[in-house]
């Protein structure tokens, strides 16, 4: 009896060990895609599937001729987005890289404003079809709909975020892309230089913390009046 009781334990000790072995392979492999995955940003969007272009690069009386926005095209679930058609020398200058990608004004389907200072605002009936979002409402047509931008989801990869400091209003659109999350930020940046200190903020310190809360949540800033910059630990807070 003894010997039946030690070869049925042995049995028992042989049929279990294969499934243990497997399942300890299961969790080690779960373990090291979840340790490989990328790391989620604070309070950025979970899809990645956005795509977006720079339609013109932006400047200012010191890096240009005069004053332009960046303007930039943002895509997601079928949705196409434009941000911040502001100031431009010619309405070629947003509507031409816009017929590049096979879009037309009436194929717009949204509007996204920084904020309301006019070199960011001056284009935005170039697109009569399409909502427009800012910090706290939607309008289309003649249809006001009221509603918090801080953590609004446009799509499953587009976040705006309320991040005042070049002016009360300030939001930030949140694009999550296959290569990181992409911010565009208005004029909480004119361009890779900041400026540091802006002298339109009515408040240094919110502009500060705004600042900080983007660099947190992103891989790319795309300032108001410049080109792309990584968020890195050199730009101006």
């Amino acid at each position: 009896m003894t010997n039946t009781k030690t070869d049925i334990a042995t049995d028992t000790t042989a049929d279990n060990a294969p499934k243990a072995t497997a399942d300890n392979a299961a969790k080690a492999t779960a373990k090291a895609t979840a340790d490989n995955a990328p790391k989620a940003k604070a309070g950025a969007p979970l899809g990645r599937s956005a795509v977006y272009k720079i339609l013109t690069t932006g400047y200012v009386g010191s890096t240009g001729p005069g004053v332009a926005a960046t303007v930039s095209y943002v895509s997601d679930a079928g949705r196409h987005f434009v941000f911040d058609p502001g100031m431009v020398a010619s309405h070629a200058d947003i509507l031409g890289p816009l017929a590049e990608l096979g879009l037309g004004p009436e194929d717009i389907t949204d509007v996204v404003l920084s904020h309301h200072h006019p070199d960011n605002t001056m284009n935005v009936g170039l697109f009569g079809r399409a909502r427009v979002h800012d910090h706290k409402v939607e309008y289309r047509g003649d249809q006001w709909t009221n509603r918090d931008a801080e953590g609004y989801e446009l799509t499953p990869s587009l976040r705006l975020i309320r991040t005042p400091g070049h002016s009360h209003e300030d939001i930030t659109l949140l694009a999550g892309t296959d290569s990181g999350v992409v911010a565009f930020a208005g004029d909480l940046w004119w361009h890779a230089e900041g400026p540091a200190d802006d002298p339109v903020a009515p408040d240094r310190e919110v502009l500060r913390a705004s600042r900080l809360r983007v660099l947190a949540a992103a891989d790319l800033i795309v300032p108001g009046h410049g080109g792309p910059f990584a968020a890195a630990g050199t730009v101006p807070v």
